[in-house]
């Protein structure tokens, strides 16, 4: 993600993601961008990687996590758009959305998996998850983010949400300009049950109780 929030196509950047380490040298010292070190599935369903952090993030990974443990984690986590008042007393009024159906668990949770085993204490996990957009010709409909563990907990984040992403990396009338993706949205985040959802002392962030959560009876992964 960039300095200005915006993040970068993995699937239709890959080639550029890996320079940009180099680019950012060559600028003197600007401020370093999450890099792509490793692909760990990439096709029509899904995309996850693992991605280099610019500074020291110190997390448990790798990590050994049961795909029913992973799917009951992300089945509790639900979001609201951010809004600026006065819209956020009508979004307060919204119930909170679930960040994925059923089949998209089944789809991203095993690559998930796969990466959270692979991945070093400064490297994240980012994952889209990819369907037909609403013009499917130019368009791919992207839920995306990235997860990370910090013993004891798990860290979420929420990029974009059913956004359309262009599918060519470039306008096909004029190759010099890039079709960007859209700007991340701003998403505030729940989880249930919410006892588990605590701040990370270290990071200041709130994340999840994650082996809590797993030990309890709530948990579909402790029946």
């Amino acid at each position: 993600m960039s300095g200005d929030g915006r993040i970068i196509d993995f699937r239709a950047w890959g080639g550029l993601l890996l320079a940009v380490p180099l680019l950012v040298i060559a600028a003197g010292g600007c401020a370093r961008l999450p890099y792509t070190t490793q692909v760990v599935q990439d096709d029509r369903r899904v995309f996850v990687a693992l991605q280099r952090e610019p500074k020291p993030a110190s997390y448990s990974h790798p990590v050994e996590l049961r795909a029913e443990e992973l799917s009951a984690v992300l089945a509790g986590f639900s979001f609201r758009e951010k809004q600026r008042l006065p819209l956020r007393w009508y979004a307060e009024e919204v119930p909170p959305k679930q960040i994925f159906r059923s089949d998209e668990l089944q789809a991203v949770v095993p690559p998930i998996v796969d990466a959270l085993q692979k991945a070093g204490p400064d490297e994240r996990v980012y994952f889209q998850v990819l369907a037909p957009g609403m013009n499917p010709a130019y368009e791919r409909d992207t839920t995306a983010g990235w997860i990370a563990v910090h013993e004891p907990y798990f860290h979420l984040t929420l990029e974009h949400f059913h956004a359309q992403f262009p599918v060519r990396k470039s306008e096909q009338w004029d190759l010099r300009y890039p079709a960007l993706p859209p700007e991340p949205g701003t998403f505030l985040l729940y989880f249930e049950p919410g006892r588990f959802w605590e701040t990370d002392p270290v990071t200041d962030r709130p994340s999840v109780q994650l082996r809590e959560f797993l030990k309890s009876p709530v948990s579909p992964a402790a029946r």
